[in-house]
């Protein structure tokens, strides 16, 4: 199990976007794909249509009063979601009352080391805070997701300061990559940004570019990734050759073809199972 973090330095830089996609990309690769939702807006959470109501949520999980395998549902596109509520901040108070409140969700994922190939962690538009430390404590990569937008390349240097920072209290450091989102082609601003984002951070960023695409947002809208509302759209095709980039990494074989789960299934129960 790999667990990456998507990580940004403010909101509207497409952090959420990318981590919704880019999940459903894996899953549509075969791979066994939990997306945690960790910002108390629950924006993936909504993204993915789910509605919280009743069921064991992050918070819980967190709190070590439900597992994850109680509180992970099945949800549009063949994958998982630990879904958040806008209660989760209250996790931010009361850590300073806790024990090692920052490893929690490490402690709660290595209960599920052998159910999942990736999970992936949309972590809150800020680097700093209990939620984050949690993130970037339980992560193997902290991906950093950057706007191709005004003053995106000065934030990006100053949340990367920050993460090194973190990086260096911590026993098993994270790698780290970066992600340029929201790209324009049609702009020059645009083009000579990403490449100028590129020669700032040479091999640590994805050669992949997440352009632009009005379908990103109508995906949102209706509750589905984007290769659900539309498999030919070009936003597929960017998260395809993410997908592509991220397993082409090393010998990462997809598992088995895509799980035909029952949306709204939680993970616990004794109808599902893992076999294709």
């Amino acid at each position: 199990m790999h667990v990456l973090s998507l990580v940004n330095q403010k909101g509207g830089c497409g952090k959420t976007t990318a981590a919704v996609n880019f999940a459903g990309a894996l899953a549509a690769r075969g791979r066994r794909v939990l997306l945690v939702d960790l910002d108390p807006q629950a924006h993936a959470t909504m993204a993915l249509g789910w509605a919280v109501q009743d069921e064991p949520v992050l918070l819980e999980v967190l709190r070590g009063k439900s597992g994850v395998d109680e509180a992970a549902v099945a949800v549009p596109g063949g994958m998982w979601l630990l879904p958040a509520s806008d209660d989760l901040a209250e996790f931010e108070e009361e850590s300073g009352r806790l024990l090692n409140p920052e490893s929690a969700l490490r402690r709660a994922l290595q209960t599920m080391s052998l159910e999942f190939d990736e999970v992936i962690l949309d972590c809150p538009p800020r680097v700093d805070g209990v939620l984050a430390a949690n993130a970037l404590r339980a992560s193997d990569t902290a991906v950093l997701v950057v706007e191709t937008g005004a003053f995106a390349l000065q934030g990006a240097v100053k949340a990367l300061k920050i993460l090194n920072k973190m990086r260096e209290e911590l026993e098993q450091p994270f790698e780290m990559r970066m992600l340029a989102t929201l790209f324009d082609r049609r702009t020059r601003f645009a083009r000579e940004l990403l490449l100028a984002m590129h020669g700032r951070f040479g091999a640590d960023m994805f050669d992949t570019v997440i352009r632009t695409s009005v379908r990103l947002r109508e995906a949102a809208g209706l509750g589905v990734p984007v290769q659900l509302l539309d498999p030919a759209s070009r936003a597929v095709d960017d998260f395809a050759a993410l997908a592509t980039e991220w397993l082409g990494r090393e010998s990462c074989a997809p598992t088995a073809a895509p799980l035909d789960i029952p949306e709204g299934v939680h993970l616990h129960s004794t109808s599902n199972s893992w076999a294709p």
